[in-house]
Order: C-alpha cells, then structure tokens, then sequence
C-alpha cells in the first residue's frame, strides 16, 4: 500500500497541509512540539478510525476551530474521507461511500507505528501488552474485533450484576458468562496463533539491532490456559462477588516480556528496552505483510533513535531501508539520523521542514 497524497485541514496545530509523498522514504524534521507527529498520526487516523493519542474524535480539531478533514489518497485508486464538526459524529469515506460500521474500515489499510510512548508496553500495565496483540490480529482477523465486543459487552453486564448491592440471578449471570467464554476462547485462540508465530521473527530481529548481544523472550499468558474458560469464570464466582468483577478472562492476559530470563521491567536499559520494542514493531509488520492479502504495511517511525548507540541505530537503518519494507514515514529532530538513512538507500525519499504546524 502506498500513500500518495495527504490532505490536512485543522487537524491538531496544523492548519492546512496538501503534501504528496515518495513512495518509499518520507522524512519529517522540526524540533519538538512542532506538529511531526501530527503527520504520522494523521496517517494512522485513516487507518484506524481515530487517533493513536487522542481517545476523544473531538480533541484532535485545532483549537479555536469548528472541524477537521483529512484525505488520503493511496495506491489502487484508493481514496480516504474523514470529516467532523465539533459535536457531531464523525463520517468516515471509503471511493465517497460512507462506511456503515467503521470496523469494515480496518485492515484495509495496514499500519505499523513505533513511537516514544511504546515503552509502556514494558513498563505499563497487562492493558498496554493486550492492545499491542489486538491491535494486530484486527488487521487481518475480520471478525476479530465484533467477538472483541461481544465479550467487551458480555464482561460490562456481568460486572454491573456483581457490583449491585440485590444478589444477581444466577441464571441471567450465566447467561453473560457463557458469552464471555465463547467469545473469550475464540480471542484466546487467534493470540495464540500470533504470538507463537511472531515470537521467532521478533527475536531474530532483535538480535541483528542488538548483535546477538542479549536474549529476549515473550511469553503468552492466559487464564484459557488453566482449562475450560467457562468452568474458570464460574469457579470463582463468590470472589467476583465480594470484590464487584470479574476476574478471570481474557480481559486479563498478558504478554510476559523477558531478557536474559529475567524481567525486562526490572533489568533493561533505556536502549535494551527501545530494542526490545522496535524490534517487536518490525515483526509486526513482518507478520502483517505475509497475513494481510501480501499488503506492505505502511511504516511510521516517530523519534526512534533517541536514547539508542550508534550500533543499534546502525542496524535498524539498514533494516528499513531494505526492499523487505515498503514505504516508510520518519519523524526526527536530527538531520543526521536521516542522512544515514537516506545514504543507506538507494531508493526515492522525500524531506519535509516541519515548523508551528507549517510543513514545506
């Protein structure tokens, strides 16, 4: 996939952008706070239906303005609408054809960011490390994010009976936890699936950025694993009582991230632990171009070298700017990180000066 043309109106500190881009390498320079990532996060935007920083639709309108537009246009004669006005819905356009849901919306148009704030996927909580795995599988998994809802739902109901001060019916609670076990075992299955087969192309990919000076290890961790989910929920049932929710699902799992068969949390570095999730990221978009109809994945890299040697920024600009990856999007506020990959590449690349919101 290939983004050609990006259109921006009011869209964080950015005013009004028309950029149109290399097909491989795009390059964002400006110092902190200047609206880089605003770019990028334009781009995921269009590709998941909101912003990877801003929860709320509304909270991504320029201040002091009413809207904002954004417009991509892709390879395959592929173009991407997003409109709202502050206090109404958002409409969301696939050709000019608005989508009914917008999850039909996802996976068409596969992305991968690694950004400063991925470090929470060690040092955050199990939440963090779940949305990392379903963030991906919805990328290729169609049903995947309906039986995410379906038990997100299930889950709502049954903590709303627990926490009410009458005694639930038990019935109408296992009604819920029949969902939440149905739906429960069928995410379990699909993050099973993705983790044992990113795991090799994750620790390969770590030990070229780090040259095979540490070992890395992830493990899945699930309460599926101890048995039937069903039996599970329900054994425990008078606990989830006295504490008001639910406790046992996959509303729990985690990813357990070891190095050197220890704790990450506790033994990495600053430039272990960016490694670790850089190197997470790129089998991401490993795995997504082999699983999503042979689809490159768009790239984005949001001042990732920051905090890194010069070795390991060494490998990772070799890697990306290799033919095995499409067409990429780098934010930096050193020229000389891009130069080096920019004299690491033989191929087209575009450089944009970032400045107030102001992209030339």
């Amino acid at each position: 996939m290939i983004l050609q043309r990006l259109s921006l109106i009011n869209y964080k500190n950015i005013p009004a952008a028309e950029l149109e881009f290399s097909p491989k390498i795009n390059c964002f320079i400006g110092r902190n706070g200047v609206g880089k990532t605003n770019v990028l996060d334009a781009i995921y935007f269009l590709s998941f239906c909101h912003s990877a920083n801003n929860p709320n639709d509304s909270q991504v309108i320029r201040h002091g303005q009413d809207f904002f537009v954004l417009e991509g246009t892709y390879s395959d004669d592929l173009s991407i609408y997003c409109g709202m006005k502050r206090g109404t819905k958002k409409h969301f356009k696939r050709n000019k054809k608005e989508y009914k849901r917008l999850s039909e919306h996802i996976g068409l148009i596969p992305v991968v960011v690694v950004a400063p704030s991925d470090t929470l996927l060690i040092e955050g909580g199990s939440e963090e490390r779940r949305r990392l795995m379903d963030m991906v599988i919805s990328q290729y998994e169609r049903g995947y994010i309906e039986s995410m809802n379906r038990y997100n739902k299930a889950l709502q109901q049954r903590n709303a009976m627990l926490k009410a001060e009458e005694e639930p019916d038990a019935e109408v609670l296992a009604l819920f936890e029949e969902q939440m076990a149905a739906e429960g075992e069928n995410i379990y299955r699909h993050r099973k699936a993705f983790v044992e087969e990113l795991v090799p192309i994750f620790q390969r990919i770590y030990e070229t950025i780090s040259g095979n000076r540490e070992q890395v290890s992830l493990n899945y961790i699930s309460h599926c694993q101890r048995g039937p989910l069903l039996e599970v929920i329900q054994r425990d049932r008078h606990k989830d009582r006295a504490v008001g929710y639910s406790l046992h699902g996959v509303h729990r799992d985690d990813l357990e991230i070891m190095l050197e068969g220890h704790q990450m949390k506790r033994e990495g570095s600053q430039g272990q632990n960016k490694t670790f999730v850089i190197a997470l990221k790129l089998a991401q978009f490993d795995f997504l171009k082999r699983t999503n109809s042979q689809t490159t994945p768009l790239l984005l890299l949001d001042d990732i070298f920051d905090k890194l040697d010069a070795g390991r920024v060494e490998q990772i600009v070799k890697l990306v700017a290799g033919d095995d990856y499409g067409q990429i999007f780098i934010t930096d506020t050193n020229r000389d990180h891009l130069d080096q990959i920019l004299s690491a590449s033989s191929h087209d690349y575009k450089i944009f000066h970032v400045e107030g919101g102001n992209i030339e």
